[in-house]
């Protein structure tokens, strides 16, 4: 059966975590049955690393305040969490699935497929971010 998307429940998820005036720094795109739908949401990073267990697949969206002493700025990242108990089919249609996602999620600055617990370590997340951020005046810094 082929996946679908719920695009305006996504889309109401997705601006809450690109809004300035909330808490809400991430949330999670699940699937409820052939439909992905918004998941989990939060303001703690740790809390998103919590619900990325070994028997799911999930898209989650991010927020990350990121720069250096110089400018501090937003940027967002996408994450593909495949759980490591999760079956050969459900990982290889992950990747046609994310395309309906990206039809919601449109705006970030690094996406990131991940299936250990270890490469969700924030600081990780974040060295991929200033990786992808351009200048960095962190060097001129006192």
């Amino acid at each position: 059966m082929a996946t679908k998307i719920d695009k305006e429940a996504c889309r109401e998820a997705y601006n809450l975590v690109r809004d300035d005036a909330n808490g809400v720094s991430w949330v999670t795109f699940k699937y409820e049955g052939s439909t992905i739908v918004p998941g989990e949401q939060g303001s703690e990073y740790e809390e998103f690393v919590s619900s990325c267990t070994d028997d799911i697949r999930l898209f989650a969206y991010i927020r990350f305040m990121t720069g250096d002493a110089m400018s501090k700025r937003v940027k967002f990242v996408l994450i593909t969490w495949i759980g490591e108990e999760v079956g050969g089919l459900q990982r290889a249609k992950i990747g046609t699935d994310k395309t309906l996602v990206k039809e919601v999620v449109q705006c970030f600055a690094k996406e990131l497929v991940i299936t250990d617990h270890k490469d969700l370590d924030e600081e990780c997340i974040r060295n991929e971010l200033k990786k992808a951020g351009g200048a960095n005046y962190d060097a001129q810094a006192e």
